[in-house]
């Protein structure tokens, strides 16, 4: 894997990226999208055990089980703040800004993937990320009043995946 410190850090950004994206096309409300937000820290954590091979996600997960946990608290201040720094600068300040960096963020590690990472752990990658898209969509139910009636998956939720899945080819 020849990454750079930043192409690591947008493939590590990416998949909360797509989970914030999704909690907030669909309109779940602040309990739902609470709910969206938590399942999308669990999706990404789990990438750590669904792929215990995969050498990128290791290198871009914090493992929770790690013996160092100041290193893997680092590792996810790091990624945070990348976040954060490149969010500030590139004037993302709406679900709509947020959304279209998402997508565009999905292209380029398209390319990534595609020129400088291992195809089978490619696919595994782009696998968990669209995984992340799906728990998170389907963690509250859209239309409803406090919770019940409404719709698992939203119109919008919908049409973002299938975004996201177009644009990290999955």
């Amino acid at each position: 894997m020849n990454l750079s410190e930043d192409e690591l850090q947008l493939l590590a950004a990416l998949p909360q990226s797509i989970g914030s994206a999704v909690a907030f096309a669909g309109r779940s409300g602040l309990f739902g999208t609470g709910k969206e937000m938590f399942a999308s820290g669990q999706a990404l954590m789990a990438g750590v055990k669904d792929y215990p091979g995969n050498e990128l996600i290791q290198a871009i997960v914090p493992d929770p089980a790690a013996a160092d946990k100041g290193a893997e608290l680092d590792q996810a201040r790091k990624t945070r703040d990348w976040s954060m720094a490149r969010m500030k600068a590139k004037g993302i300040t709406s679900a709509e800004k947020l959304t279209a960096q998402t997508l565009e963020d999905a292209r380029e590690a398209t390319q990534l993937l595609d020129s400088k990472v291992d195809p089978a752990q490619a696919a595994q990658y782009r696998e968990w990320a669209m995984s992340v898209a799906e728990k998170v969509a389907m963690a509250s139910t859209e239309g409803g009043f406090l919770g019940f009636g409404g719709t698992r998956l939203s119109d919008a939720e919908k049409a973002l995946i299938d975004q996201i899945k177009t644009a990290l080819k999955a």
